[in-house]
């Protein structure tokens, strides 16, 4: 069972996680929906297109200017407060890598913390544990937040992947976190080249095998605009595509900007491994 605050996610299930960024400097939307009423519509247009979940962040993950703790808080944890009033039970997710500003938005009502950086702050999961919350544990291959990565080398990516997002997992459980609410996610792009995020998601599956339900981040990043030589306003096309190939090897969570094309993807895919019957199938039977 993965359950996701109010959410128990059945066997074959896949969600939707829409990001809802507070950032004026975000590498895709470009501070759209830094406006707390601006954020508070894009959470009622990605519900209605089919998000499952709304992942709240106050801090783009690359280097950029300082935002200092009280500033994350000022960004996020009154759109935590307000989305819980406006979706009573609509699951939320912080992303953040500090405990502190974890610990304020779970008291305002986010259910998830999302761990984007690899438990930089050991007390992240401390914190998720004294709330009742759940926690994503991340590869970021050991990098500090904020920071790319350069010239990085792995023997085996994939086992580095392994290796550090169970022990993560285990970590989480240790302090208290639900085991059914613990996820793991690969981290494409963070800590690795594009040849490594092309290898994380080929070999999910080896990851999927450990037993923790996987979230993957895919969404227009980096490894996608490489691979196809696109800008960040075409990555979608490529986005889908390794959306698709991530469900079907296994994975059960998806942070994404586009909600309705990737809802239309994963039903597709859930549609042809059985887990979900079409809408209708009238054709060669009228």
């Amino acid at each position: 069972m993965l359950r996701i605050g109010s959410l128990d996610v059945p066997d074959g299930g896949l969600v939707v996680m829409a990001i809802v960024n507070r950032t004026p400097d975000s590498f895709y939307d470009r501070g759209s929906t830094y406006e707390l009423d601006a954020a508070l519509a894009r959470v009622a247009q990605v519900v209605a297109e089919g998000a499952d979940m709304v992942d709240v962040g106050g801090v783009k993950a690359a280097p950029g200017a300082e935002v200092s703790p009280a500033e994350e808080v000022r960004r996020t944890v009154d759109l935590v407060a307000a989305i819980r009033a406006a979706h009573p039970t609509l699951p939320i997710s912080i992303d953040t890598y500090r405990a502190e500003v974890a610990r304020e938005a779970l008291a305002a009502g986010a259910d998830v913390v999302n761990d984007a950086w690899g438990g930089v702050d050991p007390q992240l999961a401390v914190v998720a544990a004294e709330a009742g919350a759940g926690i994503v544990c991340t590869h970021a291959g050991g990098l500090p937040p904020r920071t790319r990565p350069h010239r990085v080398v792995y023997d085996d990516v994939v086992a580095d992947v392994v290796a550090r997002t169970t022990a993560l997992a285990e970590a989480a459980v240790a302090a208290g976190v639900d085991p059914e609410r613990v996820l793991v996610d690969p981290g494409h792009d963070f800590g690795k080249n594009t040849r490594h995020s092309l290898e994380a998601t080929r070999r999910l599956d080896e990851l999927v095998a450990t037993g923790w339900p996987v979230l993957v981040a895919l969404s227009n990043k980096d490894f996608v605009g490489e691979t196809l030589d696109v800008p960040v306003d075409q990555r979608l096309t490529g986005t889908l595509a390794a959306t698709a190939v991530s469900a079907w090897l296994g994975a059960r969570v998806f942070r994404v900007h586009d909600v309705a094309a990737t809802r239309q993807t994963l039903d597709m895919v859930a549609s042809i491994k059985g887990d979900r019957p079409p809408v209708r199938s009238i054709r060669g039977l009228a």
